[in-house]
């Protein structure tokens, strides 16, 4: 994999990572625009995913240590409870993830016509949640099963996982703010849990990375990373705002171009 190509991917996955518009669609499209140019291996996806995640943990280290504590107080406090609410919120797509892994594995090579497709199923959700009425809700038990299960479905490339989770939050009524937070910190044990088995895969398979794969792969980290800050920042001040139309809009013109673009 070259620079450049590196760079792309840092970039692409950075960004749409937080942005209610689906990382694991745009990857799709991105290899399907440059066709042969871009190969996304393995490794490489570790990389941009565990550059994500590290920025997830920069942006929410306080929150994260709160969970941390929550956990090993064994106290029915606050702490814990959101704590609790966080674990039950990952089992739905840990458990689809686990048992259907070949399955979901399939969705990821070329299916553009599903990835327009589930972009429109995203810009919907978003469009209806943009309009849904503010509360001051706190995350509830039953809530966090019900956005557990959208995170589930958002396995889908092309349906955004934050945009899946946080519309769900939103039209649940719960707080914007709170509803941006629960969502971005969800996801990390999950994406955690996902780099440690493909990392596995590759101490299997013997595939190391070579003095000359070093640059690409530390650039795809480091573009990665930085624009995961910036859009994670930016995600959380959109939703507080009732800003998501716009991405709506997005996601209906890029669902619609990537449905033209697979059927011509």
């Amino acid at each position: 994999m070259g620079l450049l190509e590196a760079i792309i991917l840092g970039i692409v996955q950075g960004l749409t990572e937080f942005l209610p518009v689906s990382s694991s669609g745009h990857i799709e499209l991105v290899k399907a625009i440059f066709k042969k140019e871009i190969q996304e291996s393995m490794t490489m996806t570790v990389v941009l995913h565990f550059a994500t995640a590290l920025s997830t943990c920069v942006i929410f280290r306080k929150d994260i240590a709160e969970i941390i504590r929550g956990l090993f107080q064994f106290k029915n406090n606050k702490e814990f409870q959101f704590s609790l609410k966080i674990i039950i919120s990952m089992i739905p797509a840990a458990v689809v993830g686990i048992l259907f892994d070949d399955l979901i594995d399939s969705f990821f090579i070329g299916k553009i016509l599903l990835v327009g497709c589930m972009l429109l199923i995203t810009g919907a959700l978003l469009f209806v949640a943009d309009k849904a009425k503010t509360t001051n809700k706190e995350v509830s038990v039953p809530h966090s099963i019900l956005i557990g299960i959208s995170q589930m479905i958002a396995i889908l490339p092309g349906i955004s996982r934050s945009g899946a989770t946080i519309s769900t939050s939103v039209l649940l009524g719960i707080d914007r703010e709170k509803a941006a937070r629960f969502s971005f910190l969800m996801v990390v044990p999950l994406i955690f849990g996902k780099i440690a088995k493909d990392s596995l895969g590759l101490l299997k398979s013997d595939s190391g990375i070579s003095s000359a794969e070093f640059l690409p792969y530390f650039a795809g980290f480091v573009f990665a990373f930085v624009t995961g800050l910036l859009a994670c920042k930016w995600m959380i001040r959109l939703v507080k705002n009732s800003n998501l139309t716009y991405f709506s809009i997005y996601c209906f013109v890029v669902g619609i171009s990537a449905i033209l673009y697979s059927i011509s």
